[in-house]
């Protein structure tokens, strides 16, 4: 697969100017001459075959050559809401997430967030998001919602369905999602969700699910409750004294 790059604007076959970190990472990081060939994408959904034309610290000409289309994403939306863990983690956790196909992410604020996510996370959050892609190839960008309180986010009503609630306490919950039907999944902070939080979401249709007796982070339950989904693989739950969804500092 040849070298990806991002652009942010509408692409088609014709001469394109590159510009910004993209265009410095092209000509001075990895160096690329006149007649290497790169694969551009901008999130539509298309890779655009291109080569390089001209190139300075700040600026590159490309040659768009073709656009194909390679479809790598879920067929089916997968949403994960989840409070956010402490400094380097949360990187950790957004590139994992957007690796493993989620289509939208959304951070949580709730009453044992340790975290306290302002609104200028989104953009730090959506450039990883666009690393990410590069590497893992997909062409559509997962989606990053800005920070949401927990009693606000329950009130919404876009989610796909199923909806999990990651719980320290759940029983004989499972966690799956029927291919094509998609689903929602939420994972509290250090501590996990309050016993009212779990109580409100019960009350709005929520599953309350757990992912096995050891106390996982919140960046290791958020990503292996994706892999369950994403992969389709069921996860029967029956131990009553279940810690997962409960977070470690």
């Amino acid at each position: 697969m040849a070298e990806r790059f991002f652009a942010p604007d509408s692409l088609g076959p014709g001469e394109y100017e590159l510009v910004g970190t993209e265009a410095h990472h092209l000509a001075t990081v990895r160096r690329l001459i006149p007649g290497d060939r790169i694969t551009l994408f901008n999130g539509d959904g298309g890779e655009y075959a291109a080569e390089v034309v001209s190139a300075t610290k700040k600026s590159v000409v490309l040659n768009i050559l073709s656009v194909s289309s390679a479809n790598r994403e879920l067929p089916f939306p997968l949403v994960v809401a989840s409070a956010l863990p402490k400094g380097d983690r949360a990187d950790y956790l957004i590139e994992k997430l957007t690796e493993l196909g989620v289509t939208r992410f959304i951070p949580l604020v709730t009453a044992r967030s340790v975290v306290l996510p302002k609104v200028s996370v989104v953009e730090k959050f959506r450039r990883a998001v666009i690393e990410a892609s590069k590497q893992c190839g997909r062409n559509r960008l997962m989606a990053v919602d800005p920070p949401v309180e927990w009693s606000v986010f329950l009130k919404r009503t876009e989610w796909p369905e199923p909806r999990f609630l990651l719980h320290t306490t759940a029983d004989h919950s499972r966690l799956t999602s029927k291919p094509g039907a998609g689903a929602v999944v939420a994972i509290g902070p250090e501590g996990g969700f309050t016993v009212e939080e779990v109580s409100a979401a019960s009350r709005a249709g929520w599953m309350v699910a757990s992912l096995g007796p050891r106390v996982l982070r919140v960046e290791t339950a958020a990503v292996a409750a994706a892999a369950l989904i994403a992969l389709g693989i069921p996860s029967v739950l029956n131990n009553p004294a279940s810690q997962a969804g409960r977070a470690l500092p």
